[in-house]
């Protein structure tokens, strides 16, 4: 087997964030589920951005969050996903590019416009997302370049792409591309919503197809249909051969066959937007993972990665990674 040109390649809506601050009440009025992330249409994306406050623009979408924080911390990335070729797109793929990570994925043209995310932040930090998907919806097996797949040691799927229609065809064809070449592929859960939404064809893709799975103590238990960790946490134990399961101020909890590690939450003096926590999570843990450190080593980088997201407004780092994982 050939040693792999990329530590990473995320596969993942390609989406660009726009972020406000709101009041409960906004939500509320707005008939939004606080925390969650909701999809919707072009007509509703018009009329939340028009009411919502100042905002601030940015690429983003879960994976390719976790592919620009992995690559901020020396990994070597690349990610595949759907923007429009229009303005927007154009400053996606700009970003990400800049951002270190390798986007070979051809722009759709004629079609839907490069999908939006309208993140609304409230006092306490949470972030409620809502997502109109565009172009995403395209994004299919013809996108998936096996070759790309085959060069990547880890080949990570973001669970929110389970819901456009051939998204799901699509990460069968990449995991059948990534164990074929003798790779890993790694999925994460995404959100609660999503796992409740596609329950049945996420439970059948982790014992079937994950190697490294992540996800948040809401979306385990959502994925199980418990209310019991313990119970949750076994459960993922028999299905999936790594889990790094991550509980806010609680820190995480990572299992691999009889192993299990508990990584402590780093202290964070303010948090200021919850944004793309579980996505920095994800590229600490991974990039550590990429240069062979144990569980604990990585859980620990991905600790650090989670507490500088939450440091700040927005998802991608604003401070140098290297140097945190260097000296936490």
């Amino acid at each position: 087997m050939t040693s792999p040109a990329l530590d990473l390649l995320g596969i993942g809506n390609a989406i660009v964030d726009v972020l406000a601050r709101a009041e409960d009440a906004f939500l509320a009025g707005h008939g939004m589920a606080k925390g969650g992330m909701t999809l919707i249409d072009a007509a509703a994306a018009e009329r939340i951005y028009g009411a919502m406050g100042p905002g601030v623009e940015s690429s983003g979408g879960s994976a390719a969050n976790t592919c620009a924080v992995a690559a901020a911390l020396g990994a070597r990335v690349g990610f595949l996903g759907k923007v429009a070729e229009d303005a927007l797109g154009t400053v996606f793929a700009h970003d990400i590019r800049a951002a270190g990570v390798r986007f070979p994925t051809a722009p759709l043209a004629n079609g839907a416009p490069t999908a939006r995310c309208l993140i609304l932040v409230t006092p306490d930090g949470q972030r409620t997302m809502n997502t109109f998907l565009g172009a995403c919806i395209a994004f299919g097996p013809q996108d998936v370049d096996e070759a790309e797949v085959a060069s990547a040691a880890v080949t990570y799927l973001e669970g929110y792409l389970f819901d456009p229609p051939e998204a799901q065809a699509a990460f069968r064809k990449a995991a059948g591309a990534a164990h074929a070449a003798g790779r890993k592929v790694s999925l994460t859960l995404s959100d609660p919503f999503c796992v409740g939404r596609h329950r049945a064809a996420f439970r059948a893709f982790v014992r079937e197809e994950t190697d490294i799975l992540f996800a948040n103590e809401a979306e385990l238990l959502s994925l199980y249909e418990t209310d019991d960790f313990p119970a949750a946490l076994a459960a993922v134990r028999r299905e999936a051969g790594l889990a790094a399961v991550t509980r806010s101020e609680k820190g995480s909890v990572i299992v691999a066959g009889e192993e299990t590690v508990e990584i402590a939450a780093v202290p964070t003096k303010k948090v200021v937007d919850t944004t793309g926590a579980g996505d920095a999570y994800a590229a600490g843990f991974l990039a550590a993972h990429a240069q062979g450190r144990p569980l604990g080593e990585c859980g620990r980088w991905g600790s650090v990665a989670a507490a500088e997201a939450i440091s700040h407004f927005g998802a991608r780092p604003q401070t140098d990674l290297k140097a945190l994982v260097a000296r936490a």
